[in-house]
């Protein structure tokens, strides 16, 4: 897939979910706040499993694939950490009676960013 059909498709999806986030909002439609969110867990999962077909690909011998998972391992965790912060926040809007702390529902979203902000300083500290 080419860098022109990658952002094209992560614009269709960010579309989509403005599209589904703003009709919601507006109260035009009773969607469920899960509902809203499926293109973006689509786009996750699409990268998940792009991330897993890279490691299969590059994958020689057992010495390999531990080096690889440890390589990958920013990735995949930024993933995870995006699809927790997503349900969270899912959760908050849906279910207002859970009572769930702001505070506790943006530990996924500042956890993702402080470690983005870290493999970032990391690898322009590698880089010179």
């Amino acid at each position: 897939m080419t860098l022109v059909h990658r952002a094209l498709f992560t614009w269709f999806v960010t579309l989509n979910f403005v599209i589904f986030l703003s009709l919601r909002l507006e109260l035009r439609t009773q969607w469920n706040f899960f509902f809203v969110f499926i293109p973006l867990w689509v786009f996750d999962a699409i990268l998940l499993v792009y991330v897993i077909i890279r490691i299969i690909t590059k994958w020689r011998n057992l010495a390999r694939l531990k080096e690889l998972l440890i390589g990958y391992q920013w990735y995949i965790a930024a993933v995870l950490l995006k699809i927790a912060g997503q349900t969270m926040i899912c959760l908050k809007l849906e279910y207002p009676h859970l009572d769930i702390p702001i505070y506790v529902t943006m530990i996924p979203i500042w956890a993702l960013l402080s470690s983005t902000v870290t493999y970032v300083f990391i690898k322009l500290i590698h880089t010179k």
